[in-house]
C-alpha cells in the first residue's frame, strides 16, 4: 500500500490558506500514484485553535471547508483532521477533534479522538468531548485503524484512565495510523520513537505516522512523519523542520537509515522555524535586535538572519556612558558578519535626562538598581520607537536562565514582540554560538570568550550576583522543569545559602515573566502556557 504522507506548515484560523495547501498536496500525491494520504490533526483549522473554536462562526466554518475539501478528492481517499461540530455540545465543549476520511467527494467515515491531554501546553479538554465512535475500517481488503495524537501516548495507562491501544489491539488491525500535532522540544523525537515503537509492538502491525511542521505562537512543529514496521524500526522518514509531500510504498519493510540531527543542529532549525513562521503569520517581514556585543543578542540576530534574510534584520547598538569598547566592536563586527544593517544610536543623554527629571523626588536617596533599569529602558525607548517607525519585529534577546531569576528588566530589554531564545538556558546558549561558528566565524569570538555582563554599571560582571552559569542552570533545571524540593536540590550536591537565593529570585520574578514576549518552546516545560504558578503565592519548599 502505498501512502502519501501531506507534512505541511499551516496557519491557526487561515481556513481558505489551509484548504488550499491540502488541495495542492492531495493533487501532488495522486499524480504519484498513492492509495491514501493523510494528514495531520487538527490540520483545516490549525493547531493549537485554542479559544477560537468558542467563536461564534468557526466551527461552522471549519465544516464548510471540509465539505469543499471532499468534494474535490476523487476516487484515492483522504484522511485530514478537523474540528467537527459536536451535536450535543455542553457549555464549553462545543467540538470534537475529529479525522475525516474523504473519498469519492464525500465525507465516507469520521474518526474522533479520545484522549484529551491538559498537561504542559495542552488544554483539550476546555474545548473537546471524547470520541466514542469505532477506530477501524476496512480498506483494500485489510483493516486499518485511525487514531489521533494522544490516542497512542498512553500506551501504559500513565497519562490517562483509558487505553484506545488496547482496543484497537483487539481489533487486529493491518495498519494504524496516527495523526498528530505533536510540538517538538530537545529530546522530544527520542521519547517519540521510543514510544511509536512500543505501540506497533503490541499492536502487531505497520504504522504510518504523519506529524505537523511549522510554528504556530510559541509552539514549534517538527514534522518527521515516518512509518514504522512491527519490528520498532523506522522504515521510512521524512524530513526535519521542513515542509514534506512524501510518498511511502509500505510493504518495503526495510529499515531506513535516518540521519538524527545533532542537538544544537534541532535547537538551531526550531529556532529559526519559530522566528520565521512567527514573523511572517503576523504579518512582519523584517525583525529589529538590540545587539549588546553579548553572545544572546548575537545569537538571536544569527537565528533572525537564517530565518528572514540579512537584508531583513535590523541591528541596533545603543551603548551608555559606561559600555565597553569591545563591547561596542563586537557589536559592530557581528554586524559585518551577518551582513545586516547597523545603526549606533547612544543613550547617555537620554539618561540623563531621566535622571535630572527624577533628580528631586530622588534627593537623599542612595543609588541602586533603579538608576541601572534607566539604561535598559532607555534602550528599550529607542527599539520600540525603531520598530514602531520601520515596522521590524522586535525580538527580545534575554535566555531562559536570566529569565528564571529576573536577571532581566521589565520593560527595558524585555521589550519586544517574540522572545526567540527565552526557553534555551545561558550553557545552551554557548553551545549553540559555538555550533553556529563550526564552519566560520559568525559570532565574534571575544563575545563567546568574555566573561557575561549587563554592564549596567561599571567592572559589572553576571557572576557578581549569580553563580557560575553551569551550577545555575542545574539549579534551575531541577527546579523549574523537574519540580524537585529544596532539599532534594541541595542534596544534589549544592550549597543551602545558593539554593535558597535561586529559588526566591525564580519565585518572586513571576510577575515579570507574566509579562514576557512570547517564548519559543525548546525544553521540556517552558515558561508560557505549560506552567501555570500563581504570582501571589507564600508556598517555598
Amino acid at each position: 500500500m502505498r501512502i502519501g504522507y501531506a507534512q505541511l506548515n499551516t496557519t491557526v484560523g487561515d481556513l481558505e490558506g489551509n484548504l488550499a495547501l491540502g488541495m495542492d498536496a492531495y493533487e501532488q500525491l495522486c499524480g504519484q500514484g498513492v492509495d491514501l494520504i493523510i494528514f495531520p490533526e487538527l490540520f483545516l483549522c490549525g493547531y493549537p485553535p485554542r479559544d477560537l473554536l468558542h467563536k461564534e462562526n468557526f466551527l461552522t466554518d471549519i465544516h464548510q471547508a471540509l465539505l469543499k475539501f471532499a468534494k474535490q478528492v476523487g476516487p484515492t481517499p483522504a484522511l485530514i483532521g478537523y474540528a467537527e461540530i459536536d451535536p450535543q455540545p455542553s457549555s464549553f465543549r462545543k467540538a470534537y477533534n475529529s479525522a475525516a476520511w474523504c473519498e469519492g467527494g464525500e465525507i465516507s467515515q469520521i474518526f474522533r479522538k479520545r484522549l484529551l491531554p491538559t498537561y504542559d501546553v495542552f488544554d483539550e479538554d476546555r474545548y473537546f468531548s471524547p470520541g466514542k465512535v469505532p477506530l477501524t475500517r476496512k480498506f483494500k481488503g485489510r483493516k486499518v485503524a485511525i487514531s489521533i495524537c494522544e490516542d497512542i501516548w498512553n500506551v501504559d495507562s500513565s497519562l490517562h484512565s483509558q487505553n484506545p491501544i488496547s482496543e484497537i489491539c483487539e481489533e487486529k488491525p493491518d495498519l494504524l495510523i496516527n495523526l498528530s500535532a505533536s510540538p517538538w522540544h530537545q529530546g522530544k523525537q527520542e521519547q517519540r520513537i521510543k514510544l511509536l515503537s512500543k505501540v506497533v509492538k503490541l499492536v502487531d502491525c505497520p504504522l504510518c505516522y504523519v506529524n505537523s511542521i511549522g510554528g504556530n505562537d510559541e509552539l514549534v512543529f517538527d514534522g518527521r512523519s515516518l512509518a514504522m514496521g512491527v519490528d520498532g524500526e523506522i522504515i521510512f522518514q521524512a524530513k526535519a523542520f521542513e515542509e514534506s509531500i512524501a510518498v511511502h510504498e509500505i510493504e518495503e519493510n526495510i529499515t531506513f537509515e535516518t540521519t538524527e540531527s545533532s542537538a544544537q543542529e534541532s535547537l538551531r532549525k526550531a529556532l529559526v522555524v519559530g522566528v520565521r513562521d512567527y514573523a511572517h503569520k503576523t504579518g512582519f517581514t523584517k525583525a529589529l535586535i538590540g545587539l549588546s556585543g553579548g553572545i544572546d543578542s548575537a545569537v538571536t540576530a544569527a537565528i533572525a538572519v537564517e530565518a528572514l534574510g540579512s537584508q531583513n534584520v535590523i541591528g541596533i547598538s545603543l551603548p551608555s556612558a559606561i559600555s565597553s569598547e569591545h563591547s561596542k566592536e563586537d557589536a559592530r563586527q557581528l554586524a559585518d558578519n551577518l551582513e545586516i544593517e547597523f545603526h549606533t544610536l547612544p543613550i547617555s543623554s537620554l539618561v540623563s535626562s531621566a535622571n535630572q527629571a527624577l533628580e528631586n523626588l530622588f534627593e537623599g536617596q542612595e543609588e541602586d538598581v533603579t538608576e541601572e533599569n534607566l539604561q535598559a529602558r532607555s534602550r528599550g525607548l529607542l527599539l520600540m520607537a525603531v520598530s514602531n517607525k520601520f515596522g521590524a519585529l522586535l525580538l527580545t534577546t534575554g535566555n531562559k536562565s536570566e529569565l528564571a531569576v529576573g536577571y532581566c528588566t521589565l520593560y527595558g530589554d524585555m521589550c519586544g514582540g517574540l522572545a526567540v531564545i527565552a526557553d534555551v538556558p545561558k550553557t545552551e546558549v554557548f553551545a549553540l554560538a559555538r555550533y553556529l561558528n563550526k564552519d566560520s566565524e559568525i559570532i565574534p569570538q571575544n563575545t563567546i570568550d568574555k566573561p557575561p555582563s549587563a554592564e549596567l554599571r561599571p567592572d559589572q560582571m553576571d557572576s557578581d550576583s549569580l553563580p557560575d552559569y553551569e551550577q545555575l542552570d542545574e539549579i534551575l533545571h531541577a527546579y523549574v522543569e523537574e519540580g524537585k524540593s529544596i532539599k532534594s536540590i541541595i542534596a544534589m550536591g549544592h550549597a543551602s545559602e545558593i539554593v535558597h537565593k535561586i529559588i526566591r529570585l525564580v519565585d518572586i520574578n513571576e510577575y515579570k515573566r507574566k509579562q514576557a514576549a512570547p517564548a519559543l518552546k525548546t525544553t521540556p516545560l517552558a515558561f508560557g502556557v505549560g506552567r501555570r504558578m500563581p504570582i501571589v503565592q507564600k508556598y517555598q519548599n
